[in-house]
C-alpha cells in the first residue's frame, strides 16, 4: 500500500480540480484550502499544525504573481509541496557521530512501537555503512526482551551485549566499557518500554542518559497511532529531550497525521522510516521525497537507491551486455525478480513511480503471487532447460507443472 494513499488521494482530487480552470480566483484558491484542511484533519494531522499549515499555503497562494501566472493550478500545488516539506523538517536529518568513539544510540519508546526490532535495523543499516554496531539489552522488564534482541541480532550480524536482569544503568555502562575495550564504534542501547507513560520509566531512561551520556536519544513511535503518537513524542522529548524520531509501522493503514505534525509539535526530526518487517526495511527520512509521494508526484531518488541496493553496477553491466547480445536466460529472469523483492516488492515500488496515482490501481490488483508461481515453475526446470527453453516439449512440461505444483498451461504461458 502506498504511504498516506487516503491522504494522497484526497488531495490529488483537491488539485484535479483547480488544474481545470485556466485562472483561477482567490475564492477558488481559498475554497481549495478549506478542503485541503479537512483532508488533513481526517489523516489525523494536529489541529494548530493543519490551521498554520493552511494559513501559510494560502498567504503565498493569492499573491497577484500567482493568480496572474500562466499555470496558477501548478504554482498551488507547488507552494503545498514546499510546505508540506518544510513541516516535515526541509532537510534530511543524519545520525550524529561522536568525536571519541563509540557512538552511543539511546533507543526509547512504548510498549508496541517496534523498538526492539528497529534496534536491529538500524545496527544492519549502520553495518552497510561500514560501522561495527554493539546491541545493549537494558530492558530487563518485559518477558523474552532480552531473547528477542539476541534473535534480531543473530539475523543482522550484531553482538548483543546483556547481563540478565542487572540493574539497566550498570548494563548500560559496562556495554560502554565493553565497546571502548573491542573496537565497537556503535552502541544501541534497547531501553525499556512501558505501555504508557510514567515516572519510574522516565527516571530510567534519565539515569541511563545522566550515566553513558549518549550522542543520540532517538524515539520509536507508531505511526498509526496517529495523533497519539505525537503527544507521546512530545511527553518524551519534554522529560528527556530526544534529538530524533523512527516513525515505525510507516507502511500500514496510516493517515499520515504523526509524520505531519511530530516536527511541527516537538522541533525534533524524524530521522528514520520503517517501511516493512524485513531487517533491511529502514530509510532514512527526507522530507522533499516524503511530500512528492504524498502529493503523488512519486519518489524516483528513493527508487534509485533501492535499485542500487538490490543490484550492482557490476550486475547492471552484465545484464546488459546479455541484452544487447541475446543471450538472457530464464536463470537471468530468476535473478530479476530477486532484486524485485529485495526492493520491496511491486506494490513498494509503484508508489514512487510517478503518475502512478492517477492509474487507480486497487489493493489486489497487483498479485504478486504471481511472481512466486513463475519462479516456482524456474526452479522447477533444470539448469540446461533455464538455458534453452526450446528444448522443454510436452514431457517436460508435465514433469515442470508436477514440480512446481502448477500446470502446463502456466508452463506455456512462461
Amino acid at each position: 500500500m502506498p504511504v498516506f494513499s487516503s491522504l494522497s488521494e484526497k488531495l490529488n482530487h483537491i488539485f484535479s480540480k483547480l488544474t481545470k480552470h485556466g485562472k483561477l480566483t482567490e475564492l477558488e484558491i481559498k475554497q481549495a484550502m478549506r478542503e485541503v484542511r479537512i483532508a488533513l484533519l481526517e489523516a489525523d494531522v494536529n489541529i494548530g499544525v493543519a490551521k498554520q499549515f493552511i494559513a501559510t499555503v494560502s498567504e503565498k497562494a493569492v499573491g497577484q504573481d500567482i493568480l496572474k501566472s500562466l499555470s496558477p493550478a501548478q504554482q498551488v500545488i507547488k507552494i503545498v509541496n514546499e510546505e508540506l516539506t518544510s513541516l516535515m523538517g526541509s532537510k534530511n536529518s543524519k545520525l550524529e557521530i561522536s568525536p571519541n568513539p563509540p557512538t552511543i544510540i539511546m533507543m526509547c519508546g512504548l510498549q508496541g512501537a517496534g523498538k526492539t526490532t528497529l534496534c536491529g535495523k538500524l545496527a544492519l543499516l549502520l553495518k552497510k555503512q561500514g560501522k561495527k554496531p554493539l546491541l545493549v539489552a537494558c530492558d530487563i522488564y518485559r518477558p523474552a526482551a532480552i531473547s528477542q534482541l539476541k534473535v534480531v541480532g543473530e539475523k543482522v550480524g550484531a553482538e548483543v551485549f546483556e547481563m540478565g536482569t542487572k540493574s539497566p544503568i550498570k548494563i548500560a555502562d559496562e556495554a560502554v566499557k565493553h565497546a571502548k575495550a573491542f573496537g565497537f564504534d556503535t552502541v544501541i542501547i534497547d531501553t525499556a518500554g512501558r505501555l504508557h507513560i510514567d515516572e519510574q520509566l522516565m527516571q530510567e531512561l534519565a539515569d541511563i542518559k545522566n550515566k553513558v551520556k549518549p550522542t543520540e536519544i532517538l524515539l520509536t513511535v507508531d505511526s498509526m497511532t496517529g495523533q497519539d503518537a505525537v503527544n507521546v513524542a512530545d511527553s518524551f522529548n519534554k522529560k528527556l529531550e530526544v534529538t530524533g524520531v523512527v516513525l515505525t509501522k510507516l507502511d500500514g493503514d496510516t493517515r499520515g497525521g504523526a509524520c505531519l505534525s511530530i516536527k511541527a509539535v516537538t522541533g525534533k526530526p524524524v530521522k528514520f522510516s520503517s517501511v516493512g518487517e524485513k531487517m533491511s526495511d529502514l530509510e532514512p527520512f527526507y522530507p522533499d521525497r516524503m511530500a512528492s509521494r504524498i502529493l503523488g508526484m512519486g519518489d524516483v531518488l528513493s527508487l534509485i537507491e533501492k535499485a542500487q541496493d538490490a543490484v550492482s553496477e557490476d550486475q547492471m553491466k552484465k545484464l546488459e551486455k546479455k541484452f544487447k547480445e541475446n543471450s538472457f536466460t530464464l536463470n537471468d529472469y530468476l535473478d530479476q525478480f530477486e532484486a524485485l523483492k529485495k526492493m520491496g516488492g511491486l506494490s513498494d515500488i509503484m508508489g514512487m513511480i510517478p503518475g502512478m496515482n492517477k492509474m487507480k490501481i486497487k489493493e489486489g490488483d497487483i498479485d504478486e503471487s504471481r511472481i512466486e508461481k513463475i519462479k516456482a515453475i524456474i526452479l522447477s526446470m533444470t539448469m540446461k532447460e533455464r538455458r534453452d527453453p526450446a528444448i522443454i516439449n510436452s514431457g517436460r512440461k508435465k514433469r515442470i507443472a508436477s514440480g512446481s505444483g502448477t500446470m502446463v498451461k502456466d508452463i506455456n504461458q512462461l
